[in-house]
């Protein structure tokens, strides 16, 4: 988990205040408390607070193309990284680093926005592309990892978390009254709503463009069901091989793996499965509660 945070002043394109990054970031250290990397260029900042996972030494954030024109700041994790790393460098693309995010930066200098569809993973990141100062938001298919921006009398804002964007003092925290109608109604906030008027969720599996002071939000996948006509054993087959390539995939790491086990089906399976591909027993973790009807 890391913590990804923002400022474009692409309305009256004020200077922004390397205070007010640091204070995004700070804010964020808890998701990521093992580097912070601040950009700062006139009228926009980035800053990432780090947890460290791939590319220890190396992963600085943000990371830059071969000819900076380029830089990106991520959240995630992305498991296809060294496929794509492979068919990145046969074109020609140069890495500085190991980390699996210099990937989505090269392959959005080769694919633009279309990268997204090559992505496995989970992620939001966020990628300056200095050649049109244009501003690239995305989130992953399933909205695993969070983001949220909001649009001000200067510019956009971003972040991992609301309470980053309120480190901006031109932000007035106000309850969104629709979002509480929904948070009443389905016990949660569906997006883009969140609970504060003027800020917002960026929906999973939807990118946000800022170009020529204009904002684009697209979609860029949607769940679809194909049925075939296979027997059970073919279905319990086809299961078992995708669920052991996905285990295994987010089994890619430079510091040590756990689980946390429910006590339920699925996190069992997940540990059995990790089991099969780890050469040592898995560290697993349970948490429990006085209060029975909270366990």
């Amino acid at each position: 988990m890391c913590g990804i945070c923002g400022k474009y002043n692409y309305i009256n394109h004020a200077p922004v205040e390397p205070r007010l990054i640091n204070k995004m970031c700070a804010v964020l250290h808890h998701r990521g408390p093992d580097d912070t990397g601040i950009y700062i260029n006139k009228n926009i900042g980035l800053g990432h607070s780090r947890l460290s996972i791939i590319d220890v030494a190396g992963g600085h954030q943000p990371i830059w193309n071969e000819d900076k024109t380029c830089a990106i700041i991520l959240n995630g994790e992305i498991y296809n990284f060294k496929e794509l790393r492979k068919t990145l460098k046969k074109k020609g693309h140069k890495f500085r680093t190991k980390s699996d995010t210099e990937t989505i930066l090269h392959l959005y200098e080769e694919t633009g926005v279309d990268c997204l569809k090559q992505l496995r993973g989970m992620f939001a990141f966020a990628i300056l592309d200095a050649r049109d100062n244009s501003l690239f938001l995305a989130r992953d298919r399933m909205g695993q990892k969070p983001l949220v921006y909001s649009v001000n009398k200067d510019g956009l804002l971003f972040a991992s978390e609301i309470k980053s964007i309120l480190q901006d003092t031109d932000i007035t925290p106000q309850v969104d009254l629709t979002a509480l109608n929904h948070y009443l109604a389905y016990q949660y906030v569906p997006a883009p709503y969140t609970m504060f008027k003027g800020i917002k969720k960026l929906p999973a599996a939807h990118y946000l463009i800022l170009k020529d002071a204009k904002i684009s939000i697209k979609c860029y996948w949607r769940l679809e069901f194909n049925y075939s006509k296979l027997s059970k054993s073919e279905y319990i087959e086809e299961f078992l091989r995708l669920f052991y390539e996905a285990t295994k995939l987010r089994l890619i790491s430079e510091v040590p793996l756990g689980a946390f086990l429910s006590g339920g089906i699925d996190s069992s399976a997940v540990v059995a499965a990790m089991s099969k591909f780890s050469d040592k027993p898995v560290k697993t973790f349970s948490i429990g509660f006085t209060e029975e009807k909270f366990n």
